[in-house]
């Protein structure tokens, strides 16, 4: 038998993907069964189950999906230069904006009822919390990025200050659904005047 593609087997495993987003966003994770994300998928149930066993592996991709893109953008930001804590915030919360627009599915709400299914199942607990130490642990490599450069005071705690960045991009993201009156380029200009940092590219 020809040997299937990794191509093909990526873009079926996106498909599944996809369809469980979609899902996922518009009746939430409980309300949402391996049935509901099948027939969303136009699949045969042995083709879905051949790549995820269950919903949480399911959860836990769509999460570390999210992640990974938003991983490759930060590796971007600090590559080659040392974002202050402003720029790194609204570069973050602009990320967030980005991928809540960009349809057809806002992989924002999804997030959010992470968190809470979190709470209740250890397998998503587990790759939440993986996901939110990744992003966590680029906004602590920022701020010890600045202590070098004498932007931060050298005695602070970098992992505290890394977590405070990272809640100005969470507070955007809860305020952003439950609010819906919050401007990602306002925020960062908000951000950049609590930080006190250099002025927000674009802002």
């Amino acid at each position: 038998m020809p040997r299937v593609p990794e191509s093909h087997l990526a873009a079926r495993r996106d498909q599944i993907l996809d369809a469980a987003t979609a899902r996922f966003a518009a009746n939430g994770f409980q309300a949402t069964g391996m049935a509901d994300v099948i027939a969303a998928s136009g699949l045969s149930a042995g083709a879905v189950y051949r790549y995820f066993r269950s919903k949480d592996e399911l959860i836990a991709a769509i999460v570390e999906r999210v992640v990974g893109e938003a991983a490759g953008r930060f590796e971007v930001l600090l590559h080659d230069d040392v974002p202050d804590p402003a720029t790194a915030v609204a570069t973050a919360v602009q990320m967030v904006a980005d991928v809540a627009a960009r349809g057809p599915v806002d992989l924002t709400r999804v997030a959010v009822q992470a968190w809470g299914e979190s709470l209740r199942n250890p397998p998503v607990h587990a790759a939440v919390e993986r996901a939110y130490r990744t992003m966590r642990g680029f906004f602590v490599e920022v701020a010890r990025r600045n202590q070098a450069a004498g932007r931060l005071p050298a005695d602070a705690d970098p992992v505290h200050l890394g977590a405070t960045m990272l809640s100005s991009v969470i507070g955007f993201l809860v305020q952003r659904l439950l609010l819906g009156d919050v401007d990602p380029a306002a925020y960062g200009r908000a951000v950049q005047v609590a930080w006190g940092g250099a002025p927000v590219p674009g802002a």
